[in-house]
């Protein structure tokens, strides 16, 4: 039962909306198909506010509409859809010389992570791995949220984007690596103040 105060169902949805469309341009990479994805979750919300049955969190729901939007986005206009080769990248990444010797194994110890568990719960974890997602680089960023965040195999990765599974695995590889490396920096090698979710 609603609270006397508390916001309508679809206030609540349209609070979410800068949320929403911050994922889908960054996994869609054009603003018009983010806004076509982000609009489309809204209204499927709002026309059926009897599927939401507050098993999650509002905004996880919106975000199982927005997945779906999204890969049909993908399927819809993959023919106008374009990465980079890569070439940007290729060769100059000082975060595979800097991590591993020649033999594999690590350069330098990693920091310590502490426990994990506790830190997944936390929500200042999850705004420094945002933060840390959108400063990989485009090809990278979208194809680790290709297969991390909406689940697409790599084979649908690689036939929705024309790329090699090598190609692909090197990507992924990079971003992962870059990911670590400014989790160590941000999160694990800092103090903070709370390490439990408010």
């Amino acid at each position: 039962m609603p609270q006397p105060n508390s916001p309508s169902f679809e206030q609540q949805v349209a609070d979410l909306r800068v949320y929403l469309l911050k994922f889908a341009r960054l996994q869609l990479r054009n603003d018009a198909w983010a806004e076509d994805a982000v609009s489309e979750t809204m209204l499927a919300a709002i026309s059926r506010p009897q599927s939401f049955e507050q098993r999650s969190q509002l905004k996880t729901w919106l975000v199982g509409i927005l997945k779906h939007k999204i890969i049909d986005a993908l399927r819809h206009n993959s023919r106008e859809v374009c990465l980079s080769s890569g070439n940007d990248d290729e060769g100059t990444d000082p975060l595979e010389h800097m991590a591993f010797k020649s033999d594999g194994h690590f350069a330098e110890k990693p920091a310590e992570w502490g426990n994990p568990e506790q830190d997944l719960n936390s929500r200042q974890f999850f705004e420094v791995l945002e933060a840390c997602t959108d400063k990989l680089p485009a090809v990278q960023g979208r194809l680790f949220l290709m297969r991390e965040w909406l689940e697409l195999s790599s084979e649908e990765i690689c036939k929705e984007l024309s790329l090699t599974p090598t190609n692909l695995y090197v990507q992924l590889h990079r971003a992962r690596l870059r990911l670590r490396e400014c989790l160590e920096l941000n999160w694990f090698a800092r103090p903070h103040t709370s390490q439990t979710p408010p």
